[in-house]
């Protein structure tokens, strides 16, 4: 890789993978349309530690206040919100871990194509409006039930078909809900770290199996700058999500669909 795909694809990745615009799409559709070469595991890797470093540093304060009392309620404590969101965060990412392993093969075989990506772009940007537009907005993140968990981390499993975006599925799922903008964009968040987590234990793993050779220069600024997107953007997301809503980024999902229709029929 030089140094333009290495800037490029982890950029890429701080950005699309908190913005409801879907990350996988935009890691894939650069060597389909401009023929990069594969960014390799370790590069993979980097990226996700990166990302996952930034939204456990934002939200620092509700993670450890969220695995505190869910320790202490496991442990015949009371149930507090924080120990009820612990539990509902669980709830929540099952279903993609469970998905995901028992669709990987088919996934990886028939549905990375730019045509599905083109088509799951538009569709679920559409539907991401709908919500935005006929939820009701009146549930803080406290009222998320473990019914309203299943319920997103379903939706949620939807994402491991690339184009349908993670963030934006499990936003919108929460906004058909009932859930306010910040409460569903919270909720989103939090669900990320387990499953950024996985991914990346997996690539890992994968990496030490291959035995692939390691450009630590490469890794170190990969991570770095996924890194800096990642905060940048969930800091920025949530500053202004109830002023701006999902409008603009219904208006790109369409357009970038509508692009990759034209590139690919």
């Amino acid at each position: 890789m030089d140094w333009l795909h290495v800037v490029a694809l982890a950029v890429i990745q701080g950005l699309t993978e908190f913005l409801p615009i879907s990350s996988s799409a935009h890691l894939i559709l650069p060597s389909q349309l401009l023929g990069w070469p594969d960014q390799g595991l370790a590069f993979d890797v980097a990226v996700h530690v990166g990302s996952l470093a930034a939204v456990v540093l934002t939200f620092r304060q509700e993670v450890i206040q969220i695995l505190r009392d869910w320790v202490a309620h496991c442990r015949g404590g009371p149930a507090t919100p924080e120990s009820r969101l612990g539990w509902a965060v669980i709830i929540g990412t099952l279903p993609a871990v469970i998905i995901g392993f028992l669709m990987e093969s088919v996934i990886e075989s028939y549905l990375r194509a730019s045509l599905v990506i083109a088509i799951t772009t538009l569709v679920f940007g559409l539907l991401l409006w709908w919500a935005d537009v006929r939820g009701s907005r009146r549930h803080a993140l406290t009222a998320m039930s473990l019914r309203d968990a299943l319920i997103i981390g379903l939706a949620q499993a939807l994402a491991l078909i690339p184009g349908t975006s993670r963030s934006g599925i499990t936003i919108t799922a929460a906004l058909l809900l009932g859930f306010t903008r910040q409460a569903a964009a919270r909720f989103s968040f939090l669900l990320s770290i387990p499953l950024i987590l996985a991914a990346g234990s997996l690539k890992g793993i994968e990496l030490v199996e291959a035995g692939e050779g390691v450009a630590w220069g490469t890794i170190i600024a990969g991570t770095l700058m996924s890194f800096v997107a990642a905060w940048l953007c969930i800091k920025l997301f949530l500053a202004v999500l109830d002023r701006i809503g999902m409008l603009p980024f219904v208006i790109y999902r369409l357009i970038l669909g509508v692009v990759l229709l034209v590139w690919v029929v």
